[in-house]
């Protein structure tokens, strides 16, 4: 619970100055930023499954004992698994996307009205 609360509040120290930079240009830049971020951060999660599942092969190929290889084979097993989920995810949100006839454009804003 006390690891919980610290998440929370450093997350929210973060997303604080974001959140005023979104009430003053509007929500669809913020939420345009938080798609950038986002879009950043997919290569470097799936880059991390690669490196985990080549670190479980380095191990298991280093390793002497069978205790060792075992969890050397679990770690390869864990990147394989997160790779198969993510890039499964994406797909399955690519196939929903295109079926529906979705576009990955901002709907423009409504114009505000003006007085004479």
């Amino acid at each position: 619970m006390h690891r919980l609360l610290k998440l929370s509040l450093s997350t929210s120290v973060f997303l604080t100055p974001v959140l005023a930079f979104a009430a003053s240009d509007g929500v669809f830049k913020f939420i345009s930023m938080i798609k950038s971020l986002i879009e950043g951060l997919i290569p470097v999660v799936i880059g991390l499954a690669v490196l985990s599942f080549l670190w479980g092969v380095l191990q298991y190929v280093v390793a002497k004992d069978e205790d060792k290889q075992k969890e050397a084979r679990g770690i390869m097993l864990y990147g394989i698994i997160a790779l198969f989920v993510m890039v499964s995810v994406w797909g399955l949100v690519n196939i929903l996307g295109d079926t529906l006839d979705l576009s990955n454009t901002a709907p423009d804003a409504p114009a505000i009205p003006s007085l004479p």
